[in-house]
């Protein structure tokens, strides 16, 4: 696929890979579209992923449509993320988290070691959504890309933020885990309520929970972070991206 992403290697922090234009980093390329609405750092990995490409050879008309679709969201998002600490404490594997409380198995292994927590939001706007229903009417082909293309640009925006976070946690002396969603593993979808409760999700980036817990707008993330004193440093794109398959930290 001829990228007009010009993403470097995926499997470099999100704030240090350089890209193909110029020397530019995810931030530099984030802070850029961010004002301008332009330039945006695709992961073109993601995108194929989410298309279900498994290093298939990608047809001409498909990467038009690609590079056409993410345009087009270029214009068309307006992130926002926010974010609040809470302290955690765990007993008799019940999580509590202040504005939440939960039993996981797969939550506590994340968050071993840790003593305070991060419950996080971000969105990519209502612009997004009225782009997915406009195609999902006009023309099936390009509401599939931009699908694909949206979720793969939430999860490098929230990449972005949290790698963020995470250096500005690590001068005080905490490590950042990766985030962890409700819905995750055995990690209770019921708990966006709390989360949404404590960040004020509607008044403060205008997202609102469904009766059935999904987010409006559609392309919105809601996630815990773990933040502990031990040194050790996990990948924020999760584990996943992490190649260290004996981690204890591993979800």
């Amino acid at each position: 696929m001829q990228s007009i992403f010009k993403l470097p290697s995926d499997d470099m922090p999100p704030n240090e890979r350089e890209g193909a234009s110029g020397g530019a980093t995810v931030t530099d390329r984030m802070e850029r579209w961010l004002e301008s609405g332009e330039g945006f750092p695709w992961n073109e990995k993601e995108i194929l992923r989410y298309l279900g490409y498994r290093g298939q050879e990608i047809p001409v008309n498909v990467e038009e449509l690609i590079c056409e679709c993410c345009r087009k969201l270029e214009q068309a998002a307006a992130p926002k993320a926010v974010w609040r600490e809470y302290p955690l404490t765990v007993r008799e594997h019940v999580l509590d988290m202040v504005c939440l409380q939960t039993r996981s198995r797969n939550l506590e292994r994340n968050l071993k070691d840790c003593g305070q927590i991060v419950v996080f939001g971000a969105t990519l706007g209502s612009g997004v959504d009225i782009l997915l229903h406009r195609y999902g009417h006009l023309q099936m082909s390009k509401a599939v890309i931009l699908q694909a293309a949206s979720a793969a640009m939430l999860e490098t925006y929230c990449d972005w933020k949290n790698e963020k976070l995470r250096q500005e946690y690590q001068k005080k002396g905490w490590y950042m885990r990766p985030r962890f969603s409700p819905g995750y593993g055995d990690f209770p979808l019921e708990c966006q309520r709390g989360i949404a409760a404590a960040l004020e999700l509607n008044k403060r980036i205008g997202v609102t929970l469904t009766d059935s817990l999904l987010m409006a707008p559609s392309k919105s993330v809601t996630a815990v972070m773990g933040l502990s004193r031990k040194s050790r440093i996990c990948s924020i794109q999760g584990c996943e991206a992490c190649d260290k398959m004996d981690c204890s930290y591993r979800r």
